[in-house]
């Protein structure tokens, strides 16, 4: 019996690593689930003095059926009764599968050919870093990536966070999230 009940259980967690294995899943360099950021992701104004870099991200595995990938990043914890949207990109080409440290500089000189950043609410249509108001405690930065059914979104010239966020979500088959922390005192 024993020997059946070894056998039963080695057989559910090969299955289990290979479902795993196939998981479409987000990594990093850069940041990691439940981890402060450095000063590399902080912002540069605002009282902020970081460097204002957004995070390497590598992606695996995308769901059957992806045409282009979206990145997100959302501070909920933002004193805004919204949230605060650091950075949106959208119509990521579905052969991509990483974007390096810095990708998300103004003017996307760095970004994959085809890919637009959105305005994020500091006005830039760039990756905006961590300034969550000091002495606000820790707050939750959640970088997802999503893969899309669409090839790009149908999106006006200078949308909206909440607009383009809206658009991403309707066309999103699967997405992986890093959530990554930062707190000035």
């Amino acid at each position: 019996m024993n020997t059946l009940i070894k056998l039963f259980s080695l057989g559910a967690l090969v299955a289990s690593q290979s479902l795993l294995a196939d998981t479409f899943s987000l990594s990093s360099k850069d940041i990691a689930q439940g981890q402060f950021m450095s000063k590399q992701q902080e912002f540069q104004g605002f009282g902020c003095s970081g460097d204002d870099l957004s995070p390497h991200l590598k992606w695996s595995n995308p769901p059957k059926g992806t045409k282009s990938f979206a990145i997100t990043v959302h501070d909920r914890d933002a004193p805004t009764g919204s949230g605060w949207w650091h950075w949106q990109v959208v119509n990521i080409p579905s052969d991509v599968s990483e974007l390096g440290t810095g990708a998300g500089a103004i003017a996307g000189k760095n970004m994959p050919k085809g890919a637009v950043q959105i305005k994020n609410d500091y006005g830039n249509p760039s990756f905006g870093g961590a300034c969550p108001p000091a002495g606000h405690g820790v707050h939750h930065y959640r970088f997802t990536v999503h893969a899309l059914s669409v090839e790009s979104l149908a999106l006006p010239d200078d949308p909206s966070g909440a607009l383009a966020g809206y658009m991403i979500n309707a066309n999103t088959i699967e997405s992986s999230t890093i959530e990554a922390l930062y707190q000035r005192d």
